[in-house]
């Protein structure tokens, strides 16, 4: 399984998560752990997603992303779980 690790961080607003999942769902990509709470107004998520139902590389899945960012106006960020996981072993 290639999983990869999103977050998503910005101003909080109304159909954040709904929006993030749906584009998800619309790449193929299933949720397989998620996370989020409100600092002093500002949004944080966290979501460790699986990429194998997806019919694009990594590279693409990350552009595809860039309407919702652009969209939400929120920072998305998305990283290889496995180059996360490495990086935490050290």
């Amino acid at each position: 399984m290639t999983k990869a690790l999103i977050s998503v961080t910005g101003l909080d607003s109304t159909g954040i998560i709904a929006r993030v999942a749906t584009r998800l769902a619309e790449l193929n990509i299933n949720i397989l752990d998620i996370t989020q709470t409100i600092l002093g107004g500002y949004f944080t998520m966290m979501m460790v997603v699986d990429l194998d139902g997806a019919q694009m590389d990594f590279d693409a899945i990350n552009q595809a992303l860039q309407p919702v960012r652009d969209e939400l106006r929120m920072a998305i960020h998305m990283q290889r779980m496995d180059i996360f996981d490495a990086m935490h072993r050290i």
